[in-house]
């Protein structure tokens, strides 16, 4: 029988360690953990989600703040923004969500962030201590981490022995995963679409991480018997026995065909997407500990 992780249980409990270290962190120093997000332009999407970190941190007990610019923002006046909420005390963790819109440049924004305040964990050097292992000091990005919360659920802290397959080598999150991965000593495989016989190499995982984008690629055949499937893909098809003109979200994985072989795996929706902002909120609770001197929860 197939264990199916439920992602808002799960991101719940993350949510309410957070609350506790935020209310622990207030009480033992005076200092309100700061959370702030910065978002340009008017795309509906980034509002929501924008709209959602917010409300989350706020529920955490963050001060949060939140930078609403114009779609005729320069690169210069959002480089100064950064900077100023870089300088700002008060603010522990610095966001600004992405896609930007064209006109600017998203990686000299992302590197200007502090690496102690990078709470996306996309500054190089969170993403080079993450390589080398210290993440003592360094921030890890929301959605690995969030996933690697399922892997140690199900297998524990140390993989030793077994053997991790990620489809996927992007810097956002694939490269990243396999680095948590290798880190608690899985042996670790990174497939992509240049991988010869990619369903074989998926078959030898004890564990399986897909991250590509393409709707229901993972297919019965291509899951290891007893494997724990971690699908981080979330696409959106066209679904006509609903109405004519409806959709529905699926994931990289083909959901049904593979619980029939998985021990383990993640629905789409409802399993990785709600550990990314727990893990944002966790990155931020984090941040605020060790720039307050404080020796941070783990998570």
């Amino acid at each position: 029988m197939v264990v199916v992780i439920e992602g808002k249980k799960v991101a719940s409990t993350v949510i309410e360690r957070v609350k506790d270290a935020a209310n622990e962190l207030s009480r033992t120093s005076g200092v309100k953990a700061g959370l702030a997000v910065v978002i340009v332009g008017d795309d509906p999407a980034s509002h929501a989600y924008v709209g959602a970190k917010s409300r989350m941190a706020k529920e955490c007990g963050f001060a949060s703040v939140q930078h609403t610019l114009s779609s005729e923002t320069t690169q210069e006046e959002l480089l100064e923004l950064v900077g100023t909420l870089n300088q700002d005390p008060s603010i522990h963790g610095i966001l600004v969500q992405l896609p930007l819109p064209k006109h600017l440049k998203s990686e000299p924004v992302i590197q200007s962030i502090l690496p102690e305040k990078d709470v996306d964990g996309l500054n190089v050097v969170n993403a080079g201590k993450l390589a080398i292992g210290d993440v003592k000091t360094g921030l890890v990005s929301c959605t690995p981490a969030g996933a690697m919360v399922f892997v140690r659920q199900t297998h524990g802290e140390d993989l030793s022995g077994l053997h991790a397959v990620v489809v996927g080598r992007s810097n956002l999150f694939g490269k990243p995963m396999a680095q948590l991965l290798l880190n608690a000593n899985a042996t670790v495989t990174i497939a992509h679409s240049r991988t010869r016989d990619l369903s074989a190499v998926c078959r030898t995982a004890d564990i399986l991480v897909v991250a590509v984008g393409r709707p229901q690629m993972v297919r019965y055949d291509w899951v290891k018997p007893g494997a724990t499937v971690i699908d981080v893909g979330i696409n959106r098809i066209t679904s006509p026995e609903r109405g004519e003109g409806k959709s529905r979200l699926v994931g990289d994985v083909a959901f049904e065909e593979c619980s029939e072989t998985a021990a383990v795996i993640t629905p789409v929706p409802g399993g990785v997407g709600p550990m990314t902002i727990a893990m944002l909120m966790a990155n931020t609770i984090i941040a605020a500990y060790r720039l307050t001197g404080a020796i941070a929860p783990s998570f």
